[in-house]
């Protein structure tokens, strides 16, 4: 086993977000040396928690969890390495300028009685809704939680693939197959979630806008689309997926902040004796004879090792670490094409005081500061906020997605106080006019202003606050262009074609290079499925210590 300062290991993983830790917790499971590599002071990637002011802590990029895989959790013993999931009851709540609201949580018959009081119909229809949506999610989620098959007929010369890994995708094959028939007479309506727009779905089951809008936020948390985009039907079945909040489609906050995610996998890591370097940025991926010989740090030091697991994305990972004359150029093609379209931004606030919405007054945590809080009032008025960016221009009025994990989990802030996640749609990378550098504290603003309409206390609460434009998430966690998913999650960037078609399985042109993160199947979500997948992968290719 490779001890700390040793120079030589079996498997070098670059990135110590959370995908990247499982991928190094579970090659040292089975009797791996492994170092990780983290280019920032602190662990967990977009999962992170930070203090960024005296008192609070904030998580910085992601803020909620359901889809980390239950495996998982019992593989690496994360909960006696002290994870602990805060399931929230209520789940959402989305305030109205007429002084109504939406509450929905785990209850079926609260739900319906919020529901029917603007349509009784969709009352009736919404238990319904659910139940297809968890059918099939219990169909699909076996697909995630192992690596993507490689079945598209590309030219032989791209890659080689043996008999074994043929026999393998063909297995999958017929399994998603066999799932896929086991949906009987709701497998048309699989296909249309599965492919479709998020809005004519809707449109169809509900006619409550309220309604519609609430779930329809969750389309397009994360994606440069529109909710009449088709493939943002997809992102509808998150709802009821997960079960990490403790029951299916409970999404909960994690104690301590989304970095306690983080802390529990470093302390699993620790006890399998994986070093974990932080302030150690990657200058190349040292190759021999198409096969991974090491990792050239920033500082000019040199790791020997014979495996590199990659958990950032693939334009750093093939367009940075390698040299252009190492990859094949239909490769280098392929990789120059990932669409990695943002319009994502992350505000986060310090407030003196609970939000105090109008259409539910209250100076004190009350339910429905648990959940997410959706501005977002109707279908159409999402629609005119991708409008405006699909110009260049940052929405007018935004999809404000907002969580107050403090009123959950007080460890957050001192007494009294609360931390604020404030997620926005849309905020483009590209602008057709100005930088972000000159325009983000005015964004900032509109946003708030924006929130003050429901809740007018919140400015004046306000103690500190910290915008992440897309420039500014592409800067801190090395994403291109800001995407929070390592690249756009469009059905053709999905399953057997992520990150490009004829390599979905982890592997890579160069012998002993893999992808772990976000930018491999099943793609983006803090679910460390691309890092356990990616660990499984590397272990049937170097699971003896011959191989090595």
């Amino acid at each position: 086993m490779a001890r700390q300062g040793r120079m030589a290991y079996d498997c070098v993983v670059i990135g110590g977000g959370h995908n990247g830790l499982v991928t190094a917790a579970y090659l040292a499971k089975s009797g791996k040396s492994v170092c990780v590599l983290e280019r920032r002071h602190v662990l967990g990637g977009c999962a992170t928690t930070e203090e960024l002011w005296p008192g609070y802590k904030v998580s910085v990029a992601a803020y909620v969890i359901s889809l980390l895989l239950p495996q998982i959790i019992r593989d690496l013993r994360l909960k006696p390495y002290g994870l602990k999931i805060l399931p929230r009851n209520p789940s959402s709540f989305t305030p109205l300028l007429d002084g109504r609201s939406l509450l929905l949580g785990c209850e079926a018959r609260a739900n319906q009685a919020e529901i029917a009081k603007f349509s009784r119909s969709d009352a009736e229809a919404y238990p319904r809704y659910e139940s297809l949506l968890e059918r099939i999610a219990k169909v699909l989620e076996p697909v995630l939680e192992q690596s993507a098959p490689d079945p598209l007929p590309l030219p032989k010369t791209w890659r080689k693939i043996g008999v074994g890994k043929k026999m393998r995708d063909a297995r999958k094959l017929l399994n998603a197959y066999q799932a896929l028939s086991s949906l009987g007479e709701d497998l048309p309506q699989a296909l249309e979630l599965l492919t479709g727009a998020a809005r004519p779905i809707l449109e169809r089951w509900f006619e409550a806008e309220v309604l519609k809008a609430t779930l329809a936020t969750d389309a397009v948390i994360g994606s440069f689309a529109s909710i009449s985009s088709p493939g943002t039907a997809y992102v509808l079945l998150h709802h009821v997926m997960g079960t990490a909040g403790g029951a299916r489609g409970v999404w909960g906050y994690v104690q301590g902040g989304m970095g306690g995610l983080a802390d529990a996998l470093e302390h699993a890591c620790h006890d399998l004796r994986v070093d974990i370097r932080r302030e150690a940025e990657v200058s190349r991926i040292v190759t021999r004879r198409n096969q991974t010989v090491g990792v050239l740090l920033a500082d000019g030091s040199h790791l020997d090792c014979k495996v590199v697991a990659s958990s950032v994305d693939a334009h750093l990972t093939f367009e940075k670490f390698i040299e252009a004359q190492d990859l094949p150029q239909y490769f280098r093609d392929a990789v120059s094409r990932i669409d990695y379209s943002s319009a994502s931004a992350k505000i986060n606030l310090a407030l003196a005081e609970t939000p105090n919405f109008s259409c539910a007054p209250s100076n004190e945590v009350a339910p429905h500061h648990a959940g997410t809080i959706h501005i977002s009032p109707t279908l159409d008025y999402i629609e005119r906020a991708f409008d405006d960016a699909k110009y260049g221009r940052p929405s007018k009025e935004p999809v404000l997605e907002i969580t107050l994990p403090s009123s959950v989990d007080p460890t957050l802030a001192p007494p009294g106080h609360h931390v604020m996640s404030m997620f926005v749609q849309f905020a483009p990378y590209q602008l057709a006019q100005g930088g972000w550098d000159d325009m983000k504290e005015d964004f900032a603003d509109r946003c708030i202003a924006l929130l003050a309409r429901y809740a007018p206390n919140v400015p004046d609460a306000i103690v500190h606050r910290q915008i992440l434009t897309p420039l500014d998430l592409e800067r801190t966690f090395g994403m291109k262009g800001g995407n929070i998913m390592q690249g756009a999650m469009g059905l053709d960037q999905l399953y057997a074609q992520r990150p490009i078609a004829g390599w979905a399985d982890h592997r890579t042109p160069i012998k002993g290079l893999y992808l772990c993160g976000a930018a491999s199947h099943p793609g983006g979500g803090v679910m460390g499925a691309c890092g356990k997948n990616a660990a499984d992968e590397i272990l049937r290719d170097y699971g003896s210590r011959e191989a090595w």
